[in-house]
């Protein structure tokens, strides 16, 4: 359990059940963010000549191999769950950066707060991610294609809005 000098609620064994809990945001943020995000990559898939199947077959290749891509519905749902495995992870980090920075806690608290820092944090998950966790796992350099491109520029409202909108909601809605 995480603890928190700024909201002693959190300190309590029972604050993990109750909404505005470290854990009931982070599973809130990555819930909500895979499934946009999800939404998101599924739709794109379309005007690539792939489909949504495809797309999550492809991101259980990244830890099963090349043979996930014909492994059918029991791959695509490997790659659905490590899907959402990665949204929860990253939500789980926003968190404790949020938590351990005032500074943070204030900018997302401001005026398009949510919107302000999404625009670096989706992008950042975006460059780790592709440049760095999926080249280390399939051997080989990432290519920059326009696809490329509008993945990271999507990551903005599709996974950074998501994360840092559900991780400062108690704080930006405090009667929620």
């Amino acid at each position: 359990m995480l603890r928190n000098q700024y909201h002693p609620s959190m300190t309590s064994p029972q604050a993990a059940g109750r909404p505005g809990s470290a854990l009931s945001r982070i599973l809130l943020a990555g819930l909500l963010t895979g499934i946009i995000d999800g939404l998101f990559a599924s739709i794109q898939s379309f005007f690539y000549n792939s489909n949504p199947e495809r797309v999550f077959q492809g991101v259980a290749s990244t830890l099963l191999g090349p043979s996930a891509l014909d492994g059918g519905a029991r791959t695509a749902a490997i790659g659905l769950l490590m899907h959402f495995g990665v949204a929860l992870g990253w939500s789980t980090v926003f968190l404790l950066l949020y938590e351990s920075s005032p500074r943070l806690r204030s900018l997302v608290q401001s005026p398009l707060g949510p919107l302000k820092v999404a625009a670096v944090y989706g992008p950042f998950i975006w460059l780790v991610m592709s440049l760095m966790v999926i080249p280390l796992l399939v051997h080989h350099p990432t290519v920059l294609r326009p696809r490329w491109w509008v993945q990271l520029i999507g990551h903005i409202p599709c996974v950074g809005l998501p994360i840092v909108s559900m991780i400062g909601w108690r704080d930006r809605h405090p009667s929620s």
